[in-house]
């Protein structure tokens, strides 16, 4: 079994000293893909490059300190990590980084993503489908090469059933009609698999992956699920068990887990 973990940290610093690492050390994966890591190179340094055994390969933002940024902490060593997908704008705000792990007769890909979002106004909307427009061709040319599979927070809500108040977030960002409809595009011309929603068809708050800080919204579970597996159709048939770790509270977003067997 092959156990992967996806987490928005929503600061590495903050998120170790609520816990993470320990939570890390007993739930030991053999790879955690990590979003908004909010931190430099020297920040990582002297303690942070590696947790639990697992070593850190890290795409960190350039364009503006303590801000997005994204890594992959493995037990296994990457034939070849590669930083960004080829856009100046997305690739200054550390978004993208693929590890690659190749055998004779195979390749395949873990690849972290942290999707922008479009919360603040329009023109961080506008910047959200600008990113969606560059990185599905890199999802096509990845998909006709290898196989992979894609963890992060995409910031976007499927379906009804992936949020509480899906009546009154119609308008908002993360479940806009054109945000949806590129995910289905995935999903459907792609071909990729939504990992988590392959095992757990019907799951409403069980499935959620973040809450805001407003309110009472995670006593309440009035969450998202935007954080995913997608996976190409050969690596989700082996998926077994996924898991949404709501109750470790280091991040606004919980760890989600799935266990892969494949021969």
């Amino acid at each position: 079994m092959f156990k992967l973990t996806s987490l928005n940290l929503n600061g590495i610093r903050s998120a170790c000293s609520k816990g993470m690492p320990s939570w890390l050390d007993r739930h030991a994966p053999d790879c955690m893909c990590v979003q908004e890591v909010r931190a430099q190179a020297d920040h990582l340094a002297g303690g942070l490059e590696a947790l639990a055994g697992l070593r850190g390969y890290f795409h960190l933002a350039s364009a503006k300190k303590g801000y997005a940024g994204v890594g992959i902490y493995t037990r296994h060593e990457p034939s070849a990590v590669i930083a960004g997908f080829g856009s100046d704008e997305f690739d200054a705000e550390g978004r993208f980084l693929e590890a690659r792990f190749d055998t004779p007769g195979r390749k395949f890909s873990i690849l972290s993503g942290y999707f922008p979002s479009g919360s603040s106004g329009p023109e961080r909307q506008a910047a959200k489908y600008r990113f969606l427009d560059a990185f599905y061709p890199v999802l096509a040319r990845l998909k006709a090469e290898r196989e992979f599979i894609l963890c992060g927070d995409l910031n976007i809500a499927h379906h009804e059933i992936d949020l509480k108040n899906w009546k009154g977030n119609r308008d908002h960002s993360g479940f806009l009609p054109e945000e949806r409809a590129w995910l289905t595009r995935v999903l459907d011309e792609l071909a990729l698999v939504d990992v988590y929603r392959r095992l757990h068809p019907d799951a409403t708050g069980a499935a959620y992956t973040w809450w805001s800080n407003r309110g009472q919204a995670y006593a309440k579970n009035v969450g998202w699920r935007i954080d995913y597996h997608l996976a190409t159709p050969a690596i989700a048939a082996g998926a077994r068990r996924a898991s949404v770790y709501k109750d470790e509270r280091f991040s606004d977003h919980a760890p989600l887990t799935v266990e892969y067997e494949w021969a």
